[in-house]
């Protein structure tokens, strides 16, 4: 066994960059007053929190007070979805929502057709990429809310964001369009009030910052409720004693991932091609992912048909290889991928997929290493395989 960890698992999540620790180690053990507080040491740690707003307010290109942190991209949609639906009742009854998206999206559209919602779920082609003209079709006077991820987080196909936003304005101009940018944050250049964004869910251990925290934007004429209550925090639409070392990593991580952009879009994109090469080449294998710049530069998704992807995910295990079968949040559940099941995929695809993602420190050597197991296991894998 190589004593190589290869770490091909960042769309679950990321290692926090070092500076971003360090400052959160500093705000915990130095910093650590209560920014409700009005002594001293609860005025150094609102001056983290302002500091934050205004470090994420510049990269979006939206207003400080649009801002408001959350514990990442489950509370974020939890919050875009019901509390807007909620707030606009008698704007309409009617919500649209990808066949693709994450459960935290996913469940709580159920959640909103139990509370007596309309709630429309928006097909994908056989690329994982939503139906833009069934989506025109589907926008009426009553549509209230249009929900869809920006990158897929299992194959990285991206939605036609800016055209959905256009269309929105112009065929149901009273609903409000909510992006989950999880994926899609550090990878793109997103600018909300350009795209016609309303609200944007973006979560920090993605882009190599802490995990449970993240922030929702909400454009200033958006009209929302609380899910949750308390102390009135945040103009009391999000109460709770503020996470200020998480908020303050979290304005870091997003100011460092987005420092020398290009450079490292650009490796990523050549380190997906150059995995997509290698196991292209070998038998029996379906790439579920788009090619090329039309899809997200992190992720690739690929079926390894005969092997279930569970023995693969084991091999991989046993190689020091880290990698997964699908969406971090559902892999524990022995349940076909709805991404893959929305593109039409057949049984033998969706049992043996494997999802590879990478991020800013993935190395030649890592690809390589990785193709090199595949090359050496896979024949091995599908000898033994029961008939």
């Amino acid at each position: 066994m190589d004593d190589r960890l290869v770490y091909l698992d960042n769309s679950a999540t990321t290692r926090v960059y070092s500076e971003v620790a360090e400052l959160m180690c500093k705000i915990m053990t130095e910093d650590y007053g209560n920014p409700s507080s009005r002594h001293t040491k609860g005025i150094e740690a609102e001056a983290h929190i302002k500091n934050a707003k205004t470090i994420l307010a510049k990269l979006i290109k939206v207003n400080e007070k649009e801002i408001l942190f959350t514990s990442g991209g489950t509370e974020s949609n939890n919050l875009a979805l019901i509390g807007v639906t909620e707030a606009n009742k008698r704007a309409g009854n009617h919500v649209i929502v990808s066949d693709i998206e994450h459960p935290s999206v996913a469940e709580t559209a159920k959640r909103l057709e139990e509370l007596g919602y309309n709630v429309s779920k928006l097909p994908v082609t056989d690329k994982g990429v939503v139906d833009i003209a069934k989506f025109k079709e589907m926008l009426t006077e009553d549509t209230v809310l249009v929900s869809t991820m920006f990158v897929n987080n299992e194959t990285g196909a991206v939605a036609p964001i800016e055209q959905m936003g256009a269309l929105i304005r112009e065929h149901a101009p009273k609903a409000f369009f909510h992006v989950d940018a999880v994926q899609a944050f550090g990878k793109y250049k997103i600018y909300p009030k350009k795209m016609n964004i309303d609200l944007l869910s973006v979560s920090g251990h993605k882009i190599h910052g802490p995990k449970g925290v993240g922030f929702l934007y909400i454009n200033e004429k958006v009209k929302i409720k609380p899910i949750m209550f308390g102390g009135g925090q945040q103009n009391g639409l999000r109460s709770g004693t503020d996470n200020v070392p998480g908020i303050a990593g979290l304005a870091l991580a997003a100011q460092m991932i987005y420092t020398d952009f290009e450079s490292k879009i650009a490796k990523m994109y050549a380190l997906k091609e150059r995995l997509i090469d290698g196991i292209s080449r070998m038998p029996d294998v379906y790439i579920n992912s788009i090619r090329g710049e039309e899809a997200a530069p992190h992720i690739i998704n690929a079926s390894f048909l005969g092997v279930r992807s569970e023995v693969l995910l084991n091999t991989f295990v046993a190689s020091g290889i880290c990698v997964s079968a699908g969406s971090a949040c559902s892999s524990h559940k022995q349940t076909v991928s709805s991404t893959l099941k929305a593109m039409g995929a057949d049984i033998k695809r969706m049992d043996s997929a494997i999802r590879f993602s990478m991020c800013e420190f993935t190395t030649e050597e890592e690809i390589d290493r990785c193709i090199e197991v595949l090359e050496k296991e896979l024949p091995m894998l599908r000898r033994f395989v029961r008939k």
